[in-house]
C-alpha cells in the first residue's frame, strides 16, 4: 500500500503512533542490553557467547494497522494495548540448542522482566518444520517523569534455525504462499 494513502486515511493513528514508536523502541533497547550484559558474563566467566547475534525491528505503523483490521479492532493507538503484543521484537540467534534455553531462562529470572506468554517450536515444530522459542515479555521503561511497560517479542533459535527460517520465508513470498508440494516436503526433511 502507498504511504500517501496510509497517512491519509490514518492520519490521527499515524501521528499518535511515532510517540509509540519511541516507547517500543525503549524497550528493545532495555531487553538487548540485558542479554547482552548476559552474553558479555559468559564469555568472561566461560570463554563461550551463547549468542551469536541480534537482530531487532519495530513493526511498521502500515503492518500495525493491517494487523488490527484483520483482527477487527479500531484503528486507535489505544487499540494497541493488550492486543498487539510484537510490535517491538528481537531475534536472538544462538549457537545450541542449549544456549537458546540458557539465555532464555535467565532473562526470566530478572525480577523486572515478566513473561506473558512462551511458544516452544523447538519441543513442538510447527507443522511445516519451523523451530524457534518465542516468549513476548513485559518489560519497564523508565520516562523523564513516569514508568511505562512494553511488550518486546523475543525470539530464540540456532544459526541452523534461523537459516531455515529465512529460506522458508524467502520460497513463501517467492510462490505467493503456494509453494510446490515437493518443495514444501524438502524444506520439512531439511528441518527434521
Amino acid at each position: 500500500m502507498n504511504d500517501f494513502f496510509f497517512a491519509k486515511d490514518h492520519l490521527d493513528f499515524y501521528h499518535e503512533y511515532v510517540n509509540v514508536e519511541q516507547k517500543y523502541l525503549a524497550g528493545i533497547k532495555e531487553v538487548r542490553t540485558k542479554l547482552e550484559i548476559l552474553d558479555d558474563e559468559f564469555h568472561h566467566r566461560f570463554d563461550h557467547n551463547p549468542i551469536h547475534h541480534m537482530e531487532w525491528r519495530l513493526k511498521s505503523p502500515h503492518s500495525v494497522v493491517e494487523k488490527m483490521k484483520r483482527r477487527n479492532l479500531p484503528v486507535e493507538v489505544s487499540s494497541i494495548k493488550g492486543n498487539i503484543e510484537d510490535i517491538a521484537g528481537i531475534r536472538v540467534i544462538c549457537h545450541y540448542i542449549k544456549d537458546i534455553y540458557r539465555m532464555s531462562d535467565l532473562l526470566l529470572r530478572q525480577d523486572d522482566i515478566h513473561l506473558l506468554k512462551i511458544k516452544d517450536y523447538i519441543k513442538n515444530p510447527k507443522p511445516s518444520g519451523y523451530r524457534s522459542l518465542h516468549l513476548i515479555v513485559q518489560v519497564p521503561i523508565f520516562l523523564q517523569k513516569t514508568k511505562k511497560y512494553v511488550y518486546v517479542e523475543v525470539q530464540l533459535r540456532t544459526i541452523a534455525m534461523d537459516f531455515w527460517a529465512s529460506l522458508e520465508h524467502k520460497i513463501r513470498y517467492k510462490f505467493e504462499g503456494k509453494a510446490p508440494q515437493h518443495i514444501n516436503e524438502e524444506l520439512k526433511a531439511c528441518s527434521d
